[in-house]
């Protein structure tokens, strides 16, 4: 399952646990797209725990969503990623250094206050 919540004008929390399929995928992405409208310089906290890889349907899902998702996400300069995974942080961060613009650091899941720390922090330079 994936939730997505706004947390302010300009920050999104997504909570990723389970698998993920073709409709649940479709509704995930319809909200991060909704509730992303507007934001600019946002920040985004995003925590994955006992994660299952997605079902062919969902990734086919998001594949097709893939031009509006990266025009969504330009309206984001960070993103804190929580896991559990090792793997996942790995790959977490290598996936920020391939978007031009987008800062994603992982944290280990004991981290969450190293993350929210350094969501808020003034070191965070726009980068649009």
């Amino acid at each position: 399952m994936l939730t997505v919540t706004q947390n302010g004008p300009n920050r999104i929390d997504l909570e990723l646990s389970g698998k993920l399929n073709k409709a649940t995928m479709k509704i995930a992405l319809d909200e991060i797209i909704t509730k992303s409208e507007g934001i600019q310089h946002g920040k985004m906290l995003y925590r994955i725990h006992d994660l299952n890889l997605p079902t062919l349907g969902a990734l086919g899902v998001e594949i097709a969503r893939l031009p509006t998702l990266f025009k969504t996400i330009k309206g984001f300069d960070r993103v804190a990623v929580i896991t559990d995974k090792k793997w996942l942080r790995k790959a977490s961060e290598f996936e920020g250094a391939l978007i031009p613009g987008l800062d994603i650091k992982a944290f280990a899941a004991e981290g969450e206050t190293d993350a929210e720390a350094w969501l808020l922090s003034e070191s965070a330079v726009a980068k649009h």
